[in-house]
């Protein structure tokens, strides 16, 4: 029987912000968060417009319509940023 890529991706029942952190509940029960500081359009954006996430695409994507900054679900759970940890939240 073949799987599609579709039904494999992980997708996200729902996102939410709290204090600069963007928080994923995906379909396998999992609960992912990355800081802002993550994402260039992310760091730079107000805690309001960053608190405006919504899904897309049948929850394989997040999105902030004001900054128009898509993220793909699947670019999260495989560790995908545009930019590093700062020094002071790497593991030691």
């Amino acid at each position: 029987m073949n799987t599609s890529a579709l039904e494999t991706d992980p997708r996200a029942l729902r996102v939410w912000v709290e204090e600069r952190m963007v928080f994923v509940e995906l379909t396998d029960g999992r609960c992912l968060g990355f800081p802002a500081t993550r994402f260039r359009l992310l760091a730079a954006a107000s805690d309001e417009q960053l608190a405006q996430a919504t899904l897309r695409l049948d929850g394989a994507a997040l999105r902030w319509e004001e900054i128009d900054e898509d993220i793909s679900v699947r670019g999260i759970v495989e560790g995908r940023f545009q930019l590093p940890l700062p020094p002071e939240k790497r593991a030691a």
